[in-house]
């Protein structure tokens, strides 16, 4: 298992988005209680505008006949700080896709996690190639406090876009807000562009903003 306290490569400062600071680990951060992971009732369903009009459902031993891969990337919190070099290994959102592949006006996702977390995606951001839907963080299975069983890993955008404990997604032809982004969070979430709240926004950036 790779270290998270590694001494940082050359490049990191060139990782480091505007606005944020490099932190060492992999810092716990979370709203509400940790779930108990019930493996009997678990699993992951994709429901809502599906070009079939039907939904699927996986039970967790299923996870494992997915397709899988590896990402190593940077993980970017809204409150300012970067974590750089986390290895995920699980099922490419992509393969998710071509599984069960979504309606012609699909233009979002929601992804709904436990206690009805949610956040919403615009699906390019879903079906970018680092995202992940993980199942382990440097060569082992995650653990509770980070995810447990599967969480979803989207790289490029800030850590409440990638809800631990991950139980469905939802494709929608019309986007709308998730619950970090109906309480003042940016809709896109763009560390790059310092995408933190929902008063930065611009027309065609949210809903109901044009």
């Amino acid at each position: 298992m790779a270290g998270n306290g590694q001494d940082a490569p050359a490049d990191v400062p060139e990782r480091i988005p505007p606005g944020q600071h490099l932190v060492h680990g992999w810092p716990v951060s979370h709203y509400g209680s940790v779930p108990r992971f019930r493996p009997q009732r678990w699993n992951l369903r994709v429901f809502g505008a599906t070009a079939s009009g039907d939904e699927r459902q996986w039970l967790f031993d299923d996870l494992a006949a997915l397709p899988h891969t590896t990402v190593v990337a940077d993980l970017h919190w809204a409150t300012g700080s970067t974590s750089t070099g986390h290895e995920w290994y699980g099922i490419p959102a992509r393969a998710l896709l071509d599984l069960v592949p979504p309606a012609p006006g699909v233009s979002h996702v929601m992804a709904w996690a436990e206690y009805g977390y949610s956040a919403n995606l615009r699906l390019s951001d879903f079906d970018a190639p680092a995202t992940v839907l993980a199942t382990h963080h440097n060569g082992e299975p995650l653990t509770a406090e980070h995810g447990f069983p599967l969480r979803l890993v989207v790289p490029h955008l800030y850590g409440y876009k990638s809800p631990k404990w991950l139980r469905a997604i939802e494709y929608l032809t019309e986007d709308r807000r998730g619950f970090w982004e109906e309480r003042g969070y940016h809709n896109i979430g763009d560390p790059w562009r310092e995408q933190r709240y929902s008063y930065q926004e611009n027309p065609g950036e949210g809903p109901g903003r044009g």
